[in-house]
């Protein structure tokens, strides 16, 4: 079991459910096997931010009330959104240095490398689910802002 707050599980299914859809269904709709998603939703494995990302796409929600930063959803708007890793490695230095942190202090709160969080502040690298989400949590951001998915957000709930 992937250790992260089993909401994100949970909201998966529920939101699935909620559409009336099947495993199989969303599991088309996000180009992976019924099997692959069905680990996403038991918590065995964790599902990557880009299908995270197709996901919210797909469903109309928030990162944030996904994975269960926040408790009530909020309007993130119909546009399909696509992640582009430079661009969110941008932000994840912004964030860093915003917070008077350096690269080797971010990495030893998010139990990874230096040059892992270089890597993904240059953007060859997007940021994997855990590492966002440890990173939103801990320093009370919103995912969906760390990811561009909007602008500004409210305080993120914790």
């Amino acid at each position: 079991m992937i250790s992260m707050n089993g909401v994100l599980f949970q909201r998966l299914q529920d939101i699935r459910e909620d559409l009336d859809l099947t495993q199989k269904d969303l599991a088309d709709q996000l180009e992976v096997s019924q099997a692959c998603y069905s680990r996403w939703e038991t918590g065995k494995e964790l599902i990557p931010l880009r299908k995270l990302n197709d996901f919210c796409n797909i469903t109309g929600h928030s990162m944030d009330y996904v994975v269960g930063l926040i408790s009530t959803e909020r309007s993130i708007g119909k546009e399909k959104f696509n992640l582009n890793p430079k661009e969110i490695g941008q932000k994840l230095k912004e964030i860093r240095i915003q917070k008077g942190l350096y690269q080797h202090q971010l990495a030893k709160l998010l139990n990874t490398t230096q040059s892992t969080i270089s890597a993904y502040e240059k953007g060859e690298t997007l940021i994997l689910t855990a590492f966002a989400y440890q990173l939103a949590k801990q320093l009370h951001l919103s995912l969906d802002e760390l990811c561009g998915r909007m602008e500004k957000s409210t305080k993120v709930l914790i």
